[in-house]
């Protein structure tokens, strides 16, 4: 049986970290682009990063940003993966030592074919809906959209919530779901009830 990973991201408050840790989550993301209300510093970051366990990816998110910002990041939070928003270049998301994740905003018209060739060291290549600003937008995209194959694992976003992410696991069958908005109670904030369900509804679709 294929077992869905399962990433919880724009985490601000030891509380949420906990209880999407004690839910199952495979990895965490902190988000580091200023505008996003779930922003967090590199030192608020290191806080957080102290509680989580071996063996749950703590994963940094980026949307254009200078490779110094990223090494300043680095040197202060023990992230595992990487990943980026924006539009940036393979070559911009290389040279950090660590794995990464490309996103590509979804809209009508995009050859993913393509634009997964374009990053082929990426470890994966994530989807999201394409909004106004990056990611937590708790929109969803046309899954049709999707090809059959990407040749690279896919980890698919945009507005899952507990209510659709079963159907969305069993149809489009991603390496691993991200989610954001659709687990809070607010921007940033968490709920825990909404974590441990989403949760289950990946297990279920899993069967």
């Amino acid at each position: 049986m294929k077992r869905t990973r399962i990433k919880i991201c724009g985490l601000t408050r030891e509380s949420d970290l906990v209880a999407a840790v004690e839910a199952g989550a495979d990895a965490i993301g902190l988000v580091f682009y200023p505008p996003s209300p779930r922003y967090v510093s590199p030192t608020r970051a290191a806080e957080l990063t102290r509680l989580i366990p071996p063996f749950v990816t703590t994963v940094g998110l980026f949307v254009e940003p200078k490779a110094g910002f990223v090494r300043e990041v680095l040197t202060q939070v023990p992230l595992q993966m990487l990943q980026f928003h924006g539009d940036e270049s393979a070559a911009a998301c290389e040279g950090f030592g660590l794995p990464w994740l490309k996103a590509a905003r979804m809209r009508p018209g995009i050859d993913l074919v393509k634009f997964a060739a374009s990053y082929p060291s990426a470890a994966g290549i994530l989807l999201d809906a394409f909004v106004e600003g990056y990611g937590g937008g708790g929109e969803t995209f046309d899954w049709n959209l999707i090809p059959g194959d990407l040749g690279r694992p896919m980890v698919l976003s945009g507005g899952l919530s507990p209510e659709n992410v079963c159907d969305a696991v069993r149809r489009v069958r991603p390496w691993a779901v991200d989610v954001s908005s659709g687990v809070e109670s607010a921007k940033g904030i968490k709920d825990a009830a909404l974590i441990a369900a989403f949760v289950q509804g990946v297990r279920n679709a899993d069967g």
